[in-house]
């Protein structure tokens, strides 16, 4: 019964914790410390009943976990080399697209450092360096695994059809003018609440956020709206926000247009984004003092794996002190390890 009862209060932690504030990793730590519990008790189950049923299940699990552990980071470099491939010869050789081709690289030189063959003929302090990039790769590891599962269950929200507002985040233009795909995938997710709504309750104002920038002949917001107006949303139902430079700034300054006509806060809201993106732009508008949540478009599967990559490097930048400190007690402790090991071996 013990088990169960902890199973029980983990999940109810990360409940709690969810329904206070879905836009917290912590979120994701938590129900990834619930899932651990449920093996857990999965695996105690199965050899105190010797159930057949629960004794395959954990089998099963157990090897899929072994073939992780010894291929896992094998297999892991392989997909990230064949995943650039496919998203640079899709998407272009932008430096964006080739994350997924330096995760690649990054895994094969801890794969050639911590091999058994290349570890007899380096020096000691070398073998230590390995040691503290294994560890910094392992914690880097953690920390996505939490984001991802965070950023999963961020998305399992199906707003009411009541909002005032949709803001619509924007992204850059082909040729400065022209709505891209990614781009059009916000606008549509946007349009399809907004006539879903407008249904049965009156329709919300969509609101465009996006500045102008430097290689753009308009501001991303003026080529979202005429995109909608084609689209049959009328006129009237289209704000513009066209002086945010990035995420954070499409939530501050939509805010600021959302009060000046409702009132501070007055109002319910939304943002749309492509879904990889919902996550940090949450935690954006929490920032901004919103208290909207995200609705977010599909991607494309192999646009995602290095999209998820960029966001999760630029919700590490969010935290930077946090991470600078534990690496750098990590690399202390890595360096008191190395001269007690030199000095008493």
């Amino acid at each position: 019964m013990f088990f169960l009862y902890l199973n029980v209060v983990v999940f109810l932690v990360f409940a709690l914790s969810y329904w206070q504030d879905r836009r917290k990793i912590i979120n994701g730590f938590l129900f990834n410390c619930f899932l651990f519990s449920v093996f857990i008790t999965l695996l105690y189950f199965s050899f105190t009943t010797y159930n057949r049923v629960l004794v395959m299940i954990s089998l099963v699990f157990l090897v899929i976990l072994g073939l992780i552990g010894v291929f896992g980071a094998f297999a892991l470099m392989v997909a990230s080399f064949v995943n650039a491939r496919i998203l640079i010869k899709k998407e272009g050789a932008r430096f964006s697209n080739f994350l997924t081709l330096f995760l690649g690289l990054a895994i094969l030189g801890l794969l050639v450092l911590s091999s058994t063959i290349l570890a007899n003929y380096l020096p000691e302090f070398m073998k230590d360096i390995t040691g503290f990039l294994i560890l910094l790769f392992l914690y880097f590891l953690f920390n996505f695994m939490n984001f991802f599962i965070a950023s999963f269950i961020y998305q399992i929200y199906r707003p009411r059809l009541d909002k005032d507002f949709i803001i619509v985040l924007g992204s850059g233009l082909i040729d400065g003018y022209i709505v891209p795909p990614l781009l059009q995938n916000r606008i549509n997710v946007a349009m399809n609440f907004y006539f879903k709504q407008a249904k049965s309750h009156r329709p919300p104002k969509l609101l465009f956020s996006g500045g102008q920038g430097g290689d753009e002949k308009i501001p991303e917001a003026v080529a979202m709206q005429q995109y909608a107006l084609k689209n049959g949303i009328p006129l009237e139902d289209t704000l513009l926000e066209d002086q945010s430079i990035n995420t954070l700034e499409n939530m501050v300054f939509s805010k600021k247009i959302m009060d000046s006509l409702k009132g501070d806060n007055q109002y319910k809201s939304l943002f749309a984004t492509n879904n990889f993106h919902l996550f940090r732009a949450g935690i954006y508008a929490k920032r901004a003092g919103l208290t909207s949540q995200g609705i977010g478009s599909k991607t494309a599967f192999y646009y995602w794996p290095n999209a998820m990559i960029r966001e999760f490097i630029a919700i590490l930048a969010l935290y930077k002190k946090w991470h600078l400190a534990v690496i750098i007690v990590m690399a202390l402790i890595t360096i008191a390890l190395s001269i007690i090991g030199y000095f008493f071996t």
